[in-house]
């Protein structure tokens, strides 16, 4: 399940990051931050299954739920990362411009 949320974030992230005509979201730290996820969860799953086998096929429900609430804590952190990224950077001068309004 964590490979499965972390690769959909992944796809929306970068599809968003492409279609968009200028960069003023700074999407392109998050995609990679979820790209990067979504490789550790593939090589986490490549290496479970060696050790599983057959097994891997067939998780108990506490387990799916558990991965679920992991991948879904990795995307939320993502976004929390994400969001200090774009008030530090301000592309569009939004935080600039708020601080000088409250100072004046």
């Amino acid at each position: 399940m964590t490979l499965l949320i972390c690769v959909f974030a992944a796809v929306i992230c970068t599809y968003k990051w492409y279609t968009m005509k200028d960069n003023s979201l700074c999407l392109a730290p998050l995609c990679f931050m979820y790209w990067g996820a979504s490789l550790m969860w593939l090589v986490d799953a490549i290496f479970e299954y060696a050790e599983l086998q057959a097994e891997y096929f067939t998780p108990a429900a506490e387990d799916m739920l558990n991965d679920a609430f992991l991948g879904l804590s990795v995307v939320a952190l993502g976004l929390i990362i994400w969001v200090i990224i774009l008030l530090v950077k301000d592309p569009r001068g939004t935080v600039k411009n708020a601080l000088a309004k409250k100072s004046k």
